[in-house]
């Protein structure tokens, strides 16, 4: 007489995480982020068509009153335009790709996936981050048509190009926590339009802090961006740029360090 073993059920095994699989599929769902601009391109066009036109209007109207000339306020008034360009502008459609993406349900597919709670976050920023380079290489372009030139070297205005970009990368997780506590994507709009001209123009864009009221004076040399532009401005022109550069590290710091956890945690209590 034979005996016949029980049969074992067959064990299933949770599949283990890989290594750096939020990244991963951040940058899965930062393709497809980058496809929806193939079909939309408005954040591209804004983030180059705004900072542009404000660059042409600002040299040919203050110009020579500001500098001089055209050719010289140039010099000064680009870095600030690459600031612009490289996240600010940016910044405006930040938050209301994702706000979109919680309100039509398509948050609610990446849920019934196995990935991190920050794929979808991040996925978006460094879609917003290609963007941001592109937009940069663009108005590299127009400055050069326009007259600017790099008076540092190449190694400076590369510099000046990822500070101005890192920084839009970190002020975007202000954004991304806005559209997700905010359910409209209309309201995001408001308050990234609130937020960003008060932040560009009350800043050492146009002419130095030096110049500006007292009033306005105090809150440009608090301005974050207002380190941001003085910083590009001395890598591009060749100057020293002091505690500008340093200082535009630690606002960087500070901002990813406090918005993306926040964001991250609204994010989570979304589902």
């Amino acid at each position: 007489m034979t005996t016949v073993a029980p049969a074992t059920l067959p064990t299933t095994e949770q599949p283990r995480t890989r290594p750096l699989a939020w990244f991963r599929h951040s940058l899965v769902l930062a393709g497809r982020s980058l496809a929806k601009t193939t079909r939309n391109p408005g954040p591209i066009v804004n983030g180059v068509i705004t900072p542009a036109l404000f660059m042409v209007l600002f040299a040919y109207l203050f110009g020579g009153s500001v500098a001089g000339s055209t050719a010289d306020y140039l010099q000064y008034l680009f870095p600030g335009i690459l600031v612009m360009g490289a996240g600010l502008a940016g910044m405006v459609s930040t938050g209301s790709s994702i706000n979109l993406d919680l309100k039509n349900g398509v948050t609610d597919r990446f849920r019934s996936l196995p990935i991190s709670r920050i794929a979808p976050l991040l996925g978006s920023v460094l879609a917003d981050l290609v963007r941001y380079l592109l937009a940069v290489a663009i108005l590299f372009a127009i400055g050069a048509l326009l007259g600017f030139r790099i008076q540092g070297g190449l190694a400076d205005a590369v510099a000046a190009a990822g500070l101005a970009i890192l920084f839009g990368f970190c002020l975007s997780w202000v954004m991304v926590f806005v559209g997700v506590l905010v359910r409209s994507a209309e309201f995001v709009l408001a308050i990234s339009f609130i937020t960003f001209l008060p932040l560009q123009l009350g800043s050492s864009l146009a002419a130095p802090v030096e110049t500006l009221p007292g009033w306005l004076r105090a809150w440009a040399e608090i301005n974050p961006v207002t380190q941001v532009m003085d910083a590009c401005r001395a890598l591009l022109n060749g100057a020293p740029a002091g505690d500008a550069v340093a200082t535009t590290l630690i606002w960087c710091a500070a901002l990813f360090v406090v918005f993306c956890p926040l964001a991250v945690r609204a994010y989570g209590r979304q589902q």
